[in-house]
């Protein structure tokens, strides 16, 4: 198993410089502490995972053909890097998925396959779909090159903003909170997950990654049924910050965050605040990633 590190960040920053946006960081106060909001939903796709898939597809040999499975953000970032690269893709998603994204998918002229009830389910359908083409295979998580390529979210924020302490992040599968430690450049990681999609927080109490259940208003982002092995070894040496909120947390923060600054994001994007807001993010100046908006956006109240 290879495990990346600080430098593979470093040369992902190379691979995908041009490819992706420099996302703005907000300085602000949330109930009267002082905080970075790092705009990630502005991101091309709506989401950080574009990253992670153009530093994946651009690492090794050219692929003919690109299979991978998602539950949506991720799906869309590969498909919009296949195109960018003149390659053809097939999206694997569970049936589950908000049309939003799965529409988007599409449009990325990607094609689309939905299959069964949870993303391990349509995970499992699109290894087999690799076994009889052989296709590359894009994981959504569990890659060093992957990894690599979402820890350029943190980079940026270590270089733009190096009074920083603390970076806050949702978890899915955990590759963008394995991504934050290498490139944070030592800054702490403090990882949020839903209490229903907690598999992060379960694999850190159990010593190793572990099968969860999967039941959250941010599971079509976060619902990871087992923390990938590859994130789970770069953050349990790492020593990361696990905090679980609730989804009633969750909704009162993406609705501050639209109320506050007028930002429209998914769920999952609001967990990193959620956590704040319930004080249970330490450090002097934490930032907090928002990292998507690829879901239908209405106010919970």
């Amino acid at each position: 198993m290879r495990i990346p590190t600080a430098i593979d960040v470093d040369t992902a920053a190379t691979r995908v410089h041009g490819h992706v946006r420099r996302t703005p960081l907000l300085r602000t106060e949330v109930g009267g502490r002082e905080c970075l909001l790092k705009l990630e939903h502005l991101q091309r796709t709506g989401s950080f995972k574009l990253r992670g898939a153009l530093n994946a597809l651009t690492s090794g040999e050219r692929p003919e053909q690109v299979i991978t499975a998602s539950g949506g953000n991720h799906g869309l970032g590969v498909a919009t890097a296949a195109k960018s690269l003149g390659l053809p893709v097939t999206v694997y998603v569970p049936e589950t998925v908000p049309e939003m994204k799965a529409r988007r998918i599409e449009e990325a002229g990607a094609t689309l396959i939905r299959h069964g009830a949870t993303y391990a389910e349509c995970a499992a359908a699109a290894h087999d779909a690799v076994a009889r083409t052989g296709a590359r295979y894009v994981e959504a998580y569990n890659d060093p090159d992957v990894i690599a390529g979402q820890g350029t979210v943190a980079r940026e924020i270590a270089r733009e903003a190096p009074d920083v302490d603390t970076v806050v992040v949702a978890v899915g599968g955990g590759g963008l909170a394995a991504g934050t430690t290498l490139g944070s450049e030592g800054r702490t990681t403090v990882a949020v997950e839903p209490h229903g999609c907690s598999c992060l927080h379960q694999a850190l109490s159990a010593g190793d990654p572990v099968d969860t259940d999967v039941d959250s208003v941010a599971a079509s982002a976060l619902g990871a049924t087992r923390i990938g092995d590859v994130p789970f070894e770069v953050l349990r040496s790492a020593d990361v910050t696990s905090v679980l909120v609730t989804d009633d947390e969750i909704l009162a923060a993406r609705d501050l965050l639209w109320e506050e600054f007028r930002l429209a994001v998914e769920p999952a994007a609001a967990a990193p605040l959620a956590a704040l807001v319930a004080g249970r993010v330490p450090g002097e100046l934490p930032c907090l990633v928002l990292c998507g908006a690829n879901a239908t956006w209405t106010p919970s109240a």
